[in-house]
């Protein structure tokens, strides 16, 4: 099955009804490949850019009718923590976008097609084509579908950048292995106890945190972690 192919398949999993495939195949080029083949205009930087836009729409529109009761600010920060690489990433992880992406040979060697920051900028980019192809109202009603599962936490009142999960999907794709956590250190008299995590990756601590939980400080171990290796 060659790469068209495998896009398409792709495309229709996610229940996409498509017109302009050449947009997706536009949005799934990195740079890096465009480059090597001397096609410089014929990558998906430009889409990002759109995408972005699109997105913070869409989530702002979202927000606003869902939210009547919250001030600026806070639907400020809501959109914030939904549109950030974090959630881009998450949302990368789960439809394993990484296998899809066409990169240069140094960007393959280097990982890209599990980095955050290129998973996420990837997303905002067939936003940007879903925009293009089908239209605002279309585009807002897939790009919603693609974030259910978040929404669902934030109406939930649990919205939370799981860093847990998002370091173990990280770390399965890049180096096929599960981080492990345990507890090194702990303070405080028994009704007020803090504890220290560590996070550990290929035998290596990669990360540190303390919480007033043994899960509060993993997931502060494993943001530290997060913002190390995903930088």
């Amino acid at each position: 099955m060659d790469w068209a192919d495998r896009i398409n398949n792709f495309l229709s999993a996610l229940g996409w009804e498509i017109n302009n495939f050449k947009l997706y195949e536009q949005a799934l080029t990195h740079s890096s490949y465009a480059h090597e083949k001397g096609h410089r205009k014929s990558h998906n930087e430009r889409l990002e850019f759109l995408g972005d836009a699109v997105l913070e729409l869409i989530i702002s529109d979202y927000l606003y009718e869902t939210y009547p009761h919250l001030s600026e600010g806070k639907l400020t920060k809501l959109r914030a923590d939904l549109v950030c690489e974090a959630s881009l990433a998450r949302l990368a992880f789960e439809f394993n976008l990484g296998q899809y992406l066409r990169l240069g040979k140094g960007e393959v060697m280097g990982g890209g097609n599990t980095r955050p920051s290129l998973l996420g900028d990837s997303v905002e980019a067939l936003i940007g084509a879903l925009y293009l192809d089908l239209g605002l109202e279309k585009c807002r009603s897939y790009v919603l579908t693609l974030y259910k599962p978040i929404l669902q936490e934030l109406q939930e009142g649990v919205l939370r950048r799981d860093y847990k999960t998002l370091l173990q999907e990280f770390s399965q794709a890049r180096f096929s292995v599960t981080p492990s956590y345990k507890i090194i250190d702990e303070s405080g008299p028994d009704h007020n106890k803090e504890f220290l995590a560590e996070v550990v990756l290929i035998s290596e601590p990669v990360g540190s945190g303390w919480g007033r939980s043994k899960k509060e400080a993993e997931q502060e171990a494993a943001k530290a972690a997060w913002s190390k290796l995903t930088p």
